[in-house]
């Protein structure tokens, strides 16, 4: 299996594992990740990381892209796209964080996929990049817009238009990197441990309004309506009577999400 997945109490750890093609992305690869967040909605973080310590994801598998039956090769459409757009799509609606562990190089689709992320926990050894330009290759729009979102139009520019690389002090400057570790994956994980520990309808919440904020840069009538009712529901919950109790009695709380 090309996804290695598991949960550990309240988060979900998604390994990618084929080493032998650096971690390159498939359609089926994409469809089995998806799949792993749509059948768990209930953890309170997921991570997204790798086997081994040289990459993250070297992008898209284009052999396999240009070979798959009414792929490239066949004079077809683009199978790999779809799915890809379809796991990305999944990932920034997850109700909860999803965490990026980069280990190594993350390069076209595994620089997009890491933006996709809530968070990235980065190893010094990381290397970013979206090459589309040295290979005729143009990325969505959608996937544009989220790379502005994250590191703004000037080094998109710089990224797109000369298709290079950037070293992990680069990336850190211009906002890819919210953490720094010698181990991405170990770091990541107990970033996702913490997060998880956090009350379930205040983390939920606030994902859901900073999407919508980002999305629509205003919050529609729609949105508004929506976000009232979740903060009514947060301040009737039982959760927020633990938090006040754990603060005043100076202890760790308990959150169960309602």
């Amino acid at each position: 299996m090309p996804i290695l997945w598991k949960t550990q109490g309240l988060i979900g750890v998604a390994l990618i594992d084929r080493p032998e093609r650096r971690n390159a992305l498939d359609a089926a690869l994409c469809d089995e990740l998806r799949d792993c967040l749509i059948k768990n909605p209930d953890l309170g973080a997921v991570v997204i990381g790798s086997t081994g310590d040289r990459s993250f994801c070297a992008g898209a598998d284009l052999g396999q892209r240009s070979q798959d039956a009414g792929g490239l090769e066949h004079g077809g459409g683009d199978t790999f796209r779809p799915a890809f757009e379809a796991l990305l799509d999944e990932i920034v609606t997850y109700p909860t964080p999803v965490i990026a562990a980069i280990n190594g190089t993350a390069l076209g689709a595994g620089m997009q996929l890491a933006v996709a992320c809530d968070l990235r926990v980065v190893s010094d050894n990381a290397v970013f990049g979206i090459p589309a330009a040295r290979l005729g290759v143009v990325i969505s729009a959608a996937n544009t817009q989220r790379l502005m979102r994250v590191v703004g139009s000037a080094a998109t520019r710089d990224i797109l238009l000369t298709a290079r690389t950037l070293n992990i002090d680069e990336a850190e400057r211009c906002g890819l990197v919210q953490r720094r570790a010698s181990n991405a994956l170990e770091a990541a994980t107990a970033l996702a441990i913490e997060v998880a520990a956090l009350a379930p309808l205040s983390v939920r919440s606030n994902k859901y309004a900073i999407g919508i904020i980002e999305s629509t840069n205003q919050l529609n009538p729609k949105a508004i309506t929506a976000l009232k009712e979740r903060e009514a529901e947060a301040f009737s919950s039982e959760d927020l009577r633990e938090g006040l109790a754990a603060f005043s009695e100076k202890r760790v709380p308990k959150f169960r999400g309602f």
